[in-house]
């Protein structure tokens, strides 16, 4: 089995490790400086049961040979910082679990097999408490056969399922991380008040038609409108508090840049009016950090 290493060892990242681990595989995390092994503890809301992981510490210094499995999963403005110092193998398999598109581009070796990994599942806690609230469906994909590997993943992954066309589904997650984390961060709300505010839930859906314009224009088989989809999302996390709202909650880096930034920057390439967009990452940018240097 494979031996992963991994950068970003928050709650989705742990939770990847933690089924990568019952399916056989090693994993270690990446860190800046040497340190002792984590010692996690996963509670899992569907059945109540409390689970301990213990992941060992490893220093880019002290990998003895190239990395041939990573794992992504810090935030997306740590990316650079938390890549550029490993010695990837030129033909390194990458599982990115982040949010947004683009983190990764220019970062991998040109002979890298980039699998993208788009996840619905609900995870909140503490640095070394994961609560697992929702084990929902992940979809991995790079539009070409799954690796040998990846079956007895799926036995140990809940909802896990290999996409050919993991495009869309990447993009069916943007949209609702476009319309929700911004609004719900810049006013301090839950999920839900964007459709119980009228003011809220007209800035949601324009959002959203923006979105979709940029889609379109990016794919011509893309749907028409994603709203009805968004709503769908937004009464099922009603309680919940968006990533990038606990991000500004702490004065933590927002992944802005990778979500709302990213269609900006392909509408105006396209010709686009991004008003609705280019605003958000504005008033985002300006009341909390979008860069980071590491973990």
């Amino acid at each position: 089995m494979p031996h992963w290493f991994l950068t970003g060892a928050g709650h989705i990242g742990t939770l990847a490790a933690y089924y990568l681990t019952r399916a056989g595989h090693d994993v270690s995390v990446l860190r800046n400086e040497a340190g002792a092994a984590i010692d996690a503890t996963l509670q899992f809301a569907s059945d109540a049961s409390t689970r301990r992981l213990t992941l060992p510490v490893r220093t880019p210094s002290t990998c003895d040979r190239p990395i041939e499995y990573l794992i992504v999963a810090c935030k997306t403005p740590y990316t650079p910082a938390a890549l550029t110092r490993l010695d990837l193998g030129p033909n390194a398999t990458v599982l990115r679990l982040q949010n947004g598109i683009g983190s990764l581009d220019g970062l991998l070796p040109d002979g890298a097999r980039l699998i993208e990994t788009v996840t619905t599942n609900a995870v909140n806690g503490t640095r070394n408490v994961h609560r697992v609230v929702a084990e929902n469906q992940t979809w991995m994909g790079d539009g070409n056969t799954k690796p040998a590997w990846f079956d007895e993943l799926a036995r140990c992954w809940p909802g896990l399922v290999w996409e050919r066309d993991i495009r869309t589904a990447q993009w069916r997650k943007l949209v609702a991380n476009a319309a929700i984390n911004a609004l719900t961060a810049l006013h301090d709300v839950p999920n839900g008040a964007l459709l119980d505010d009228a003011q809220l839930y007209a800035q949601m859906r324009a959002i959203v038609a923006e979105t979709d314009q940029v889609l379109a224009a990016l794919d011509e088989d893309w749907k028409a409108s994603s709203l009805a989809a968004v709503e769908t999302v937004v009464q099922a996390t009603a309680a919940n508090t968006s990533s990038m709202r606990a991000d500004m909650q702490h004065g933590a880096v927002t992944e802005i840049d990778a979500i709302n930034g990213w269609l900006v920057e392909q509408g105006t390439r396209l010709g686009l009016d991004m008003t609705v967009n280019r605003t958000l990452v504005e008033r985002v940018r300006a009341l909390a950090p979008t860069r980071g240097s590491g973990e």
